[in-house]
């Protein structure tokens, strides 16, 4: 697992980003506020809202290209959902030159099924951002194909770390790991607040009172935990005083049944869901 720098946004050519939903918009979003040239930035979207068709057009950006306007494009972002791979894949065929890079957002698209609709297979990554992208705070894991060159791999990482952190592996099936813990990873934060805001409520809470007090306790502990150099068991250990009252609710969430073993079935249950995502039908 290695991380490599990111350096100014300069992809060198055309950036094709194929679906603009939340995902996709995001990243576009992220890339040109770091600089990158409008006239650069191609969207295809049949399905683009007039709203955000009309704000893209303003800014420069060029929608619905046409493959011979742009059939060498440096990088090719595949933001859709993985069920419309079939349908999306022989399109973007179209669009690729032999110098670009295919970077795929499709959970469990391999790279064998995404390489059999491009030109001999070509340069292609598969990343799994998530949705803290939005605002900049994303993690994207990141595997590279065998015919991405060393420059490729940097502009990936460039494009990427418009919207966050990124985190490469080396082993394809890793992936889909990543997928279960970072990809739906936030909705998994965000059924910790609605959790505990209901035990608030349990507890004699007033509703709104108890939502408050659990959205803000779980965004102040994210931003502690990103700000401090210490391991997460060191930061749960800092607030549990012996006999106390964290210590006692910690003796339920540490159960032989408790969080831990929940949470690695969750993950199981995503990762398998990615794999089975390969597989048609």
């Amino acid at each position: 697992m290695t991380t490599i720098s990111a350096g100014p946004l300069n992809p060198g050519g055309p950036v094709l980003l194929v679906g603009a939903g939340k995902l996709g918009g995001a990243l576009l979003d992220g890339w040109l506020e770091g600089g990158l040239d409008p006239r650069l930035a191609y969207v295809l979207d049949p399905g683009l809202s007039e709203p955000a068709a009309e704000r893209l057009s303003a800014l420069g950006v060029t929608l619905q290209p046409q493959a011979p306007e742009l059939s060498n494009a440096a990088a090719i972002v595949v933001a859709v959902k993985p069920q419309m791979a079939a349908s999306v894949l022989p399109a973007v065929a179209s669009y690729a030159g032999p110098s670009s890079v295919v970077i795929s957002v499709m959970a469990g698209q391999t790279l064998e099924v995404i390489g059999a609709a491009l030109p001999q297979g070509g340069a292609i990554v598969r990343a799994m951002p998530n949705t803290p992208a939005s605002v900049g705070r994303g993690i994207t894991g990141c595997f590279a194909g065998p015919e991405v060159s060393a420059t490729q791999k940097a502009l990936v990482d460039r494009l990427l770390s418009a919207v966050g952190d990124v985190i490469w592996v080396d082993d394809e099936g890793l992936i889909d790991a990543v997928t279960g813990v970072s990809g739906s990873g936030p909705a998994y934060v965000f059924l910790l607040v609605e959790a505990l805001a209901k035990a608030g409520i349990a507890a004699g809470l007033p509703a709104d009172i108890a939502e408050t007090l659990a959205r803000r306790t779980v965004e102040g502990a994210g931003e502690l935990l990103a700000r401090s150099p210490e391991p997460p068991a060191t930061l749960r250990r800092n607030v549990t005083s012996p006999n106390g009252t964290t210590a006692a609710a910690l003796d339920v969430l540490m159960a032989e049944n408790g969080l831990e073993p929940l949470m690695e079935r969750a993950v199981a249950a995503a990762t398998k869901r990615a794999k089975e995502l390969a597989r048609p039908g």
